[in-house]
């Protein structure tokens, strides 16, 4: 790992998935999150603030990068909610089938390099009655920002942790077996390439 990767990178995904109207979509959906809960891709652990301590009763954080682990942990220790962190991307996930109560993915599958079994991973070890909860950034509904996610993705995955711009979501989401409970789309503020986002619930179809 390169100095740039090890220390450079995770202050500015700390930074660029820390935004207000980025913060603002973690507020809405992660207090959703109930039971036993999975996190795929914790990264700095911005969304643990939002957890309800009410409903929650133990995360387990998975993500391939270690380096981040150091502004999770300091994020884990000020909420009343035991945290436990792996570094394992989500191809190692060792919990046994239907484990979790809720499975929480954000602005993670852009970066995973190969989504599909990631997710099939995401849905062995969900509940059958449980829901995956997800905030994405993705493909624009738009032909023209489609165009331009696909001809700056290749540019900015280097500098970006791997970042895809152009992953269809919905689309990802129901090969793998999940059925859409509830699906919003929208822009927020930002380069429209970078900033479609998708949001909802989804259930082992």
């Amino acid at each position: 790992m390169n100095p740039y990767e090890r220390f450079v990178l995770p202050r500015l995904i700390d930074a660029a998935c820390g935004m207000g109207d980025v913060m603002r979509r973690r507020a809405e959906l992660i207090p959703q999150a109930r039971g036993e809960v999975l996190e795929v891709g914790m990264g700095t652990g911005l969304n643990l603030q939002y957890y309800d301590a009410g409903r929650v009763s133990r995360i387990v954080g998975v993500d391939p990068a270690a380096q981040m682990q150091t502004l999770a942990r300091k994020r884990a220790a000020q909420i009343a909610i035991p945290v436990e962190m792996i570094a394992v991307g989500a191809d190692g996930i060792a919990s046994a089938a239907d484990s979790y109560d809720t499975v929480v993915m954000t602005f993670t599958l852009c970066s995973i390099a190969d989504p599909l079994p990631a997710l099939v991973e995401m849905r062995r070890v969900l509940k059958p009655k449980g829901q995956l909860l997800f905030c994405e950034h993705g493909l624009s509904n738009e032909a023209s920002v489609q165009r331009w996610q696909r001809r700056l993705t290749p540019w900015w995955k280097p500098i970006a942790g791997g970042c895809h711009l152009d992953r269809d979501i919905p689309g990802l989401l129901q090969q793998a077996g999940f059925a859409l409970l509830e699906l919003r789309q929208a822009y927020i503020a930002g380069p429209r390439p970078m900033t479609y986002l998708y949001q909802g619930a989804a259930l082992k179809a």
